[in-house]
């Protein structure tokens, strides 16, 4: 026994020194049940992909606020991208983009109105997204996503539409003007109208006394009868400038906003972008109408269309591509027209809010923002209307003007 004891030290001795000297060590054995096993060693979480995006909503508008609450969600959403936000001033927004990314630099996406779409992809400054969103846009409407188009390729994810339309104040004004005689006599009346004057605004007014400032192909009708319409709507918009200006109304929809917000004008003429502003002031008392139509026809306002465009200097544009597709869901639109009167350009929204309602048969006989080139020479011969308004130029005279400078050979 004793033999067999001092056998068996001499065995553990040998042993431990094995394993000291780097020999095998003994088979690991399963753990009990219940007991915890060594964590594993994890691979680094991925670092999430940057996607910057700019907007123009104006600082603490209905339009930034919506905006704000549909981010925060995203951050929960979207956890593989931060999405970093630059405000940019509306007047800027255009030229600090087309600046930046001519320069190699810019944001990965912006979202604005197709103003400068048509330039912009002449320029080379809009990525063509027609393949990067083949198939992903179904649920957007045609007229949307044509907003977001040019020369049959698609540069843009729509998000919303808009147009000028005339909002009235109902404990004020019971029934809004569906004419431009009543609306003349309305003013001339003395209820107050802030009517926005500007080559944008004035537009819709074009038609409603057949007035047309482009033909199919987007030239420049310039034919005499032509002529005379647009000067009787200009005409007729000098005469709703002196009664403004006599009664020291608001012209333009900046100074208008707080004296219809507080009650002391009865309507105003704007685009949708208000309406949230508009309702948290006014609530049940706000509703809104067509621009009146004329001896011509009904209005024709600019149609826009808000969307998310792309920049080609991007290093992420299938990750901007699918934030973007997040921030116009049928959620993220829904937040946006409730909340800032957007008129959704997704189809999958459910549209019960009266007033959104109604600026869609506003927009029913709207003129789709031409991207042709012709559309620069509209702004650059047309916005002065302050010479007739102010200077007393004659209305013929400054039409005239208008069009053969916007034809004139360059």
């Amino acid at each position: 026994m004793k033999k067999l004891s001092i056998l068996f030290s001499l065995l553990v001795i040998a042993s431990i020194a094995l394993t000291a000297c780097g020999g095998s060590a003994p088979a690991a054995t399963e753990a009990p049940a219940g007991s915890e096993a060594p964590a594993a060693t994890q691979a680094p979480a991925a670092e999430p992909i940057e996607v910057t995006f700019w907007h123009a909503y104006g600082t603490g508008s209905a339009e930034e606020t919506a905006l704000a609450g549909i981010l925060a969600q995203a951050a929960i959403d979207l956890p593989q991208y931060k999405i970093n936000v630059l405000q940019v001033p509306f007047n800027d927004i255009f030229t600090k983009y087309e600046t930046d990314v001519a320069a190699g630099g810019g944001p990965d996406m912006f979202i604005a109105p197709n103003d400068n779409l048509g330039s912009e992809v002449r320029g080379g400054l809009i990525m063509d997204i027609t393949d990067l969103a083949a198939g992903k846009l179904a649920d957007y409407s045609d007229l949307a996503k044509g907003g977001m188009m040019y020369e049959g390729k698609l540069y843009g994810v729509p998000e919303s539409l808009k147009a000028v339309a005339f909002w009235y104040n109902t404990d004020m004004l019971a029934t809004p003007p569906a004419t431009t005689d009543e609306l003349k006599a309305l003013m001339e009346g003395g209820t107050p109208v802030s009517i926005t004057y500007g080559c944008y605004h004035e537009w819709g007014f074009f038609g409603s006394f057949g007035g047309q400032i482009f033909d199919a192909d987007f030239n420049f009708v310039t034919d005499e009868a032509n002529q005379a319409k647009v000067t009787e709507a200009v005409s007729y918009l000098n005469d709703l400038y002196q009664i403004s200006k006599a009664n020291g109304w608001p012209k333009n929809d900046a100074d208008g906003l707080a004296p219809f917000t507080e009650g002391t004008v009865a309507a105003i003429t704007n685009g949708n972008w208000a309406m949230g502003d508009y309702r948290k002031a006014l609530g049940d008392k706000l509703a809104v109408a067509p621009l009146p139509a004329g001896p011509g026809g009904p209005s024709n306002p600019l149609l826009g269309v808000d969307g998310y465009y792309f920049n080609p200097n991007s290093a992420n544009p299938e990750a901007a591509l699918e934030v973007a597709m997040y921030l116009t869901n049928a959620a993220a639109q829904t937040a946006m027209m409730n909340d800032a009167g957007h008129v959704p350009a997704n189809n999958t929204v459910e549209v019960t809010d009266p007033l959104i309602k109604s600026l869609l048969d506003a927009f029913a006989t709207s003129y789709f923002r031409p991207q042709s080139e012709s559309m620069g020479n509209y702004w650059g011969n047309f916005c002065g209307t302050d010479q007739v308004f102010e200077a007393g130029t004659p209305a013929a005279d400054w039409v005239k003007a208008g069009f053969e400078g916007a034809t004139k050979p360059k």
